[in-house]
């Protein structure tokens, strides 16, 4: 009898031991593929080297930089860069610029940030879409040398034109109607850049229409195609940037402006008419004697019927371009947006102000 409770216990025993070892298996398992996950999402988001300029901005946090870093898609998982800085106790960067390969891990990536390697002879400026010509000269003021006066002087320059007329097929000599407030407005290519120390106007010009040309030419063929000029597609692609938020909406949008240039009717946006009285978006209503004065932007003013403005009146995405030569073909001449960036269109006058009607009365109506 002992016996036999004695080996039941030991079975019992054993059975536990197993049971235990099981546990213990899996808990490795499970830890092996977390720290395998872990260094996964710590390796570089590429094997080939590519080496770029990356800023970080005075009074950044680890944080916001990790969040800046994915982002830019330098590193492969924020989460796992939080957890990394955390555990090495990284608290802050010294502000710079830095040059780090796409080819490294987040953890050499926190050692570049962590050390002093980052390059003092270097500048990164950040030209927003959707933005005047205006901003780009402050932009450029408050982050070099160069002044607003300066940079607007060589937009004068003729003799400086003619030889970037030669240099991009993407200009002409529209660029150079006495009309035009800025030469190279809308031609300059928002993105982020990396400057040398000192950048001259030329050299920050070029870098900008060098990256324009690498957008422009994916579009060369369709732009040949097209009934309307170079220069009147860049202008279309500035008003649809500056009328639309999303990018079947800028189809859309682009569409009642065919409607309306072919039915010889005024474009009509508020946007071009800001820009002719050069009032920021925003910054207030535009009066009925802007309004109605004649100004070669204006198309909301008279004899502008079938007229595009004299030329474009911003920066734009790439979105804004492929919408203008890609429009999505509809039967509406109206469209207006709500305070949410919703655009309502309309096929005739009555129901476009019926749709006004509606979204004052919803508290929806949409007012600078």
């Amino acid at each position: 009898m002992d016996e036999v409770i004695i080996k039941s216990k030991k079975r019992k025993l054993k059975k536990k031991v197993k049971i235990l070892i099981y546990l213990i298996v899996i808990i490795i398992s499970i830890l092996l593929i977390g720290v395998i996950s872990y260094n996964f999402l710590l390796s570089s988001v590429s094997t080939k080297s590519k080496v770029i300029s990356f800023e970080v901005e005075s009074g950044s946090s680890v944080y916001s930089v990790g969040k800046k870093l994915k982002e830019n898609g330098i590193i492969r998982n924020y989460f796992a860069y939080k957890v990394y800085v955390k555990l090495k106790g990284t608290t802050e960067y010294k502000a710079g610029i830095y040059k780090i390969d796409k080819s490294y891990s987040t953890k050499q990536i926190v050692d570049i940030l962590s050390g002093d390697k980052y390059v003092n002879e270097g500048v990164v400026i950040t030209f927003k879409e959707g933005k005047t010509i205006r901003s780009v000269a402050k932009s450029i003021a408050k982050k070099t040398s160069i002044t607003e006066s300066e940079f607007y002087a060589k937009l004068d320059d003729d003799n400086y034109l003619d030889y970037l007329i030669q240099k991009y097929w993407f200009l002409t000599d529209e660029i150079k109607n006495e009309d035009i407030y800025y030469s190279l407005e809308g031609y300059l290519f928002a993105d982020t850049y990396s400057f040398s120390k000192n950048p001259s106007v030329d050299e920050i010009i070029e870098t900008m229409l060098n990256q324009s040309n690498k957008v422009f030419t994916k579009y060369k063929t369709q732009i040949e195609n097209s009934s309307y000029s170079i220069h009147q597609i860049v202008t279309l692609s500035s008003v649809v940037e500056s009328e639309g938020i999303y990018s079947d909406d800028r189809k859309m949008i682009a569409g009642v402006f065919y409607n309306r240039l072919s039915s010889g009717m005024p474009l009509g946006s508020d946007v071009t008419t800001y820009y002719a009285f050069k009032v920021d978006l925003g910054k207030r209503d535009l009066t009925k004697a802007e309004i109605n004065t004649y100004n070669p932007y204006n198309t909301r003013g008279p004899k502008m019927n079938g007229k595009l403005p004299v030329g474009p009146i911003s920066n734009f995405g790439e979105s804004s371009l492929d919408a203008v030569l890609n429009p999505t073909l509809n039967n509406y001449y109206y469209f207006v947006a709500d305070k949410n960036g919703n655009t309502h269109f309309a096929e005739s006058y009555a129901e476009h102000n019926k749709i006004i009607k509606e979204l004052k009365e919803a508290g929806n109506w949409l007012e600078w």
